[in-house]
């Protein structure tokens, strides 16, 4: 689940009432304080509970603000996510035989062996489909897990800076690399009958197979018919090709020339029986083929729900609004008005009448002007 959030104006155009409150002020402080000719209009005027002070203005502006800035509908949409990756599946079957010691390519003017050639290829997979699981299985003369399908990828590089020669008893059981690699791939929610979709074995070797328990042949005749295509990449050249000589504690003594065992046909029958291709790693663009037809082959959509969570605003802004502005209106109401209307009213009534029985008494007061 992933969530991304914004804020937004519902109303934006309400924003332009901001404008008005600068020419309001102005023209507020232009004009003076109206004279009201009527009664008792000098007794209204006292001083206000802060005399001098522009707080009621200030309050009252600042809720006028943020009365608008509600009326504009402030929002918070969050924009939610949840996608449920369904990709490929791709388990590499990398060979780790002493035959990959071969020291039959070049890098930088320096010979490399082979496993160091096939390493940008294993890379490039591994960095280049962020949105599959990819696994990965090893194998010289036996054929192991050494990574399980996997979204890590960050992981999963890992454990191919750790791959070196000699972690496995020698030999090349490429039918049990490719029986290990199908038993990974084995996934009930991928499955429609015995068919397995969305799924790909890359195997990577130099060699003929001379191990195993499974021959290529039965390996390949089960993947056929649970429809995995596997894409097989040769690494190495052909005929004779320089290999290290080692002594007893591991230090390099020397060079030696030695016929390149890669069996091609069996590669190439293994990938068209399946419905994969077969690349010889010594192309530059080897990696750009295999990643072709894999895109070429049939996908798993994956689905994603996506949806907006809306959070109104407009009460943090009204609310707020409307106290500053109820508190400025109090602040510029003179103090006791309602209770000296009374007053004078409860005066007026207690003193002696001049008028005649019939008449109406009428009281005349000198209006005051009221200054601000």
């Amino acid at each position: 689940m992933s969530a991304l959030t914004n804020y937004t104006l519902a109303s934006p155009l309400w924003l332009l009432a901001l404008l008005a409150l600068p020419l309001l002020v102005w023209a507020r402080g232009r004009r003076g304080a109206p004279v009201f000719i009527v009664p008792f209009a000098g007794a209204w005027h006292r001083p206000s509970l802060l005399p001098t002070s522009r707080w009621p203005a200030a309050f009252a502006l600042a809720g006028l603000v943020l009365l608008i800035l509600a009326l504009a509908r402030p929002q918070i949409v969050e924009d939610r996510r949840e996608v449920k990756q369904q990709g490929y599946d791709l388990i590499l079957a990398i060979d780790l035989s002493g035959s990959m010691l071969a020291e039959d390519y070049e890098r930088n003017g320096e010979r490399i062996n082979r496993l160091q050639a096939i390493k940008p290829v294993i890379q490039a997979f591994i960095t280049q489909r962020k949105s599959d699981r990819i696994g990965m299985v090893v194998f010289a003369g036996r054929a192991y897990t050494l990574a399980p399908l996997t979204f890590d990828h960050t992981w999963l590089a890992r454990q191919v800076e750790r791959l070196k020669l000699g972690m496995i008893e020698d030999g090349t059981a490429i039918g049990d690399g490719l029986g290990v690699s199908l038993t990974r791939l084995e996934q009930a929610g991928r499955e429609e009958g015995n068919q397995r979709k969305g799924a790909f074995v890359v195997l990577l070797t130099d060699g003929a197979n001379n191990r195993g328990l499974l021959t290529p042949e039965q390996a390949t005749e089960i993947a056929r018919s649970r429809s995995i295509p596997v894409y097989t990449i040769g690494a190495g050249r052909d005929g004779l090709v320089p290999m290290p000589v080692f002594d007893d504690s591991g230090r390099r003594i020397g060079t030696r020339r030695t016929i390149s065992d890669l069996d091609e046909g069996q590669l190439r029958a293994m990938a068209e029986a399946t419905g994969g291709r077969f690349f010889r790693a010594f192309d530059n663009d080897t990696t750009e083929k295999a990643f072709a037809a894999i895109d070429r082959a049939q996908k798993i959509e994956f689905t994603a729900k996506s949806y907006l969570l809306t959070t109104e605003l407009f009460a943090w802004f009204a609310g707020p609004g409307a106290a500053l502005l109820f508190l400025g209106a109090l602040l510029a109401v003179p103090p006791q008005w309602p209770f000296a209307r009374r007053r004078d009213q409860s005066t007026a009534s207690n003193a002696p009448s001049s008028t005649r029985p019939g008449e109406d008494a009428v009281t005349f007061r000198p209006a005051k002007a009221v200054k601000p």
